[in-house]
């Protein structure tokens, strides 16, 4: 007898597929070898019941169930069917749940945040606050986590883990969940415990539960309710667990006594690759398996286990029938999420504070220190370019610091979750954006506030405090941080490891302060190609309204009491520039020198625009790069 509530079915099921791991450039231009993963796969599974795929490596599993969540690359031919209807991308991730080998979570929260937020940002807004809570603690409770709902995620056990894995794909309580290799790395005794909590979640709610396994232990035996032998792409037996050892024993294949049935006949579907003469033999041996199973295996595919008691049944309708939020409430969720990871109660969050709030001010703060140590500071513009040079390198550098460090953990929880069709690249980045753009813009006006109000870099003539040269001063900086921030989230949409996008985002941004800053290299004497190539940088617009700001017409400041004549620009009579405009003619061009040909650098106005405007083209650009879909080896490596 069988369930029919709910059923799973594939249906002489073929998919060609990459074989091969290919080279960077076949897999650039599309070229990788390729070849037939999956042969004519035929099975059905039904509501209750625990499905176990089997086989060694290269058999085929992962691959399945690529097929079945609609992921795989590569042509699909056959039928799948949930409850009769075709199974489709969106229909897979409204209504199913797939948890891949690694996935990686963010470690800022607490087990039960996590799975809030899972919850936020899968189920509908029509459930209910109070169900959604509910929710949570039946599946803390399910998963046996309850104990450890308020630890952070970085300090469970690797078992613990696992299950908050799990666990966020069942919050959204789906009709069929897929788990690939869900036991890896796990103790005989946890490995136990997984799989009877998965055995246990499939009959307590009448939910189709398939998972793969390369090395089965005999113990797990008792849980599963049917299992499918793969090799090489071919089903050398599916069907129930119960009449597995009968049909191989029909066939002349008896297990042993003592012997792990799981094991024995895993064996007996892998291929012997430790000889040709052995492997012609094995390889014969499976296909007249296969053939035996197509012509005498009709009996067993559909034979399980008595049929769960529907009276008693929870949730009988699934909780993702009711639909998914929309872009509003998946975007306070983030938002949400982000700030909460803020939370200084833990290791993670006091670092997230310390880099996104306290790290720039704190280095500013040593600017200071070490310019107002400075004997000569107050009368050398050197001094104070060298200090507006120092300010705007080390805004540019702490900014691809900061982002590499914090931005890796989002970036690769959005992949997976976009993988499941919760959010989309844009409303992720524009997001991210909102969250992280308000906290860098208090931490450089902060820290420009320490330089600009420490140390003379204004006119001292004027009266009382120059809040608007303050404000001018650290929104160019603020623009500069923002305008690097992009940069580095640009190379990190293909760049796996934070320190190789930082790295090169530093690499980037020193070229860029060598040619466009005007303080390593005068913008007068710069051959023409590279002064016109600094048009496209944003430095030389930040840096012209920083030295416009500082300089122009301004005065030596000099000591108390004293007395310097500067009647030219001539350093023997004890200073060498007569006014700030002096030493700005040195690195810019001024309209009315006639060398210049019209050349105009200094619009203090024009060039913070400017500045401005390169950071919102970098946004637009990123909002751009994460909409356009990207090659499947570049994304599935954040996912493996």
């Amino acid at each position: 007898m069988m369930n029919n509530e709910f059923v799973l079915e594939l249906i002489s099921v073929f998919h060609t597929g990459p074989v091969e791991p290919g080279s960077c450039v076949q897999k650039l231009v599309g070229n990788i070898p390729t070849g037939v993963i999956l042969k004519d796969v035929t099975l059905e599974v039904y509501g209750g019941e625990l499905m176990a795929i089997l086989g060694s490596k290269g058999s085929g599993k992962r691959a399945l169930l690529e097929v079945i969540s609609r992921r795989a690359q590569g042509p699909t031919r056959g039928q799948i069917l949930l409850n009769h209807v075709p199974m489709s991308l969106r229909l897979f991730q409204d209504s199913c749940g797939y948890v891949t080998h690694k996935t990686q979570l963010l470690e800022g929260l607490t087990a039960k945040q996590t799975l809030e937020y899972a919850a936020k940002l899968s189920l509908s807004p029509k459930i209910g606050s109070s169900i959604r809570s509910a929710r949570v603690r039946q599946v803390l409770a399910d998963l046996a986590l309850t104990q450890v709902a308020n630890r952070m995620v970085d300090q469970l056990t690797p078992s613990e883990y696992r299950r908050l894995v799990i666990g966020v794909q069942l919050i959204k309580d789906p009709l069929v969940v897929l788990l690939d290799e869900p036991a890896w790395g796990l103790d005989p005794l946890n490995t136990y415990f997984v799989i009877s909590i998965l055995n246990n979640h499939a009959k307590k709610y009448n939910r189709i539960i398939i998972i793969t396994m390369e090395k089965p232990r005999s113990d797990i035996l008792p849980f599963l309710d049917r299992v499918s032998y793969l090799c090489l792409g071919d089903v050398v037996y599916t069907g129930s667990t119960r009449h597995m050892i009968d049909y191989f024993r029909s066939i002349g294949f008896p297990c042993p006594e003592l012997e792990n049935p799981l094991m024995y006949y895993l064996c007996l579907s892998t291929v012997d690759r430790r000889s040709r003469e052995r492997f012609i033999d094995s390889n014969n041996q499976i296909a007249a398996l296969v053939e035996k199973f197509k012509l005498e295996g009709g009996p067993y595919r559909k034979s399980s286990g008595p049929p769960p008691d529907l009276e008693h049944l929870e949730h009988k309708v699934p909780l993702s029938a009711y639909g998914r939020p929309g872009v509003f409430s998946t975007m306070m969720a983030l938002l949400g999420r982000a700030y909460v990871m803020l939370s200084p109660c833990s290791r993670v969050g006091l670092q997230q504070l310390f880099f996104r709030l306290f790290l720039l001010p704190t280095f500013f703060f040593l600017l200071w220190n070490f310019y107002y140590g400075l004997e000569d500071f107050q009368r050398s513009f050197q001094s104070r370019g060298g200090l507006l040079f120092n300010c705007m390198a080390g805004t540019a550098f702490l900014s691809t610091a900061v982002t590499a460090k914090t931005f890796a953990p989002h970036r690769t929880r959005y992949y997976h979750e976009a993988r499941e069709g919760l959010y989309r690249g844009p409303l992720f980045i524009l997001t991210y954006n909102l969250f992280s753009l308000p906290l860098s813009y208090l931490t450089v006006m902060a820290a420009s506030a320490v330089i600009f109000f420490g140390l003379p870099m204004v006119d001292p003539e004027v009266e009382g405090t120059d809040w608007m040269g303050w404000v001018i001063f650290g929104s160019v900086l603020w623009a500069v941080w923002a305008f690097v921030e992009q940069q580095t989230i640009a190379l990190m949409i293909v760049v796996k490891s934070s320190y190789s996008a930082g790295a090169a985002s530093v690499a980037f941004t020193t070229f860029n302060l060598l040619v466009a800053s005007a303080s390593l290299r005068s913008l007068v004497r710069l051959p023409d190609w590279l002064y016109y190539l600094g048009h496209v940088i944003v430095f030389r617009y930040a840096s012209a309204v920083l030295h416009e700001q500082a300089f122009l017409d301004r005065l030596p400041n000099l000591p108390m009491n004293a007395s310097v004549l500067c009647p030219d620009n001539n350093a023997e009579y004890g200073c060498r520039y007569r006014n700030g405009t002096y030493y700005l003619l040195e690195r810019y061009h001024f309209p009315e020198n006639g060398l210049d040909h019209g050349r105009q650098d200094l619009e203090l106005w024009s060039n913070f625009g400017f500045s401005f405007a390169f950071f919102g083209g970098m946004l637009v650009l990123n909002l751009v790069l994460y909409l356009v879909p990207l090659p499947s080896f570049i994304k599935s490596k954040f996912r493996d």
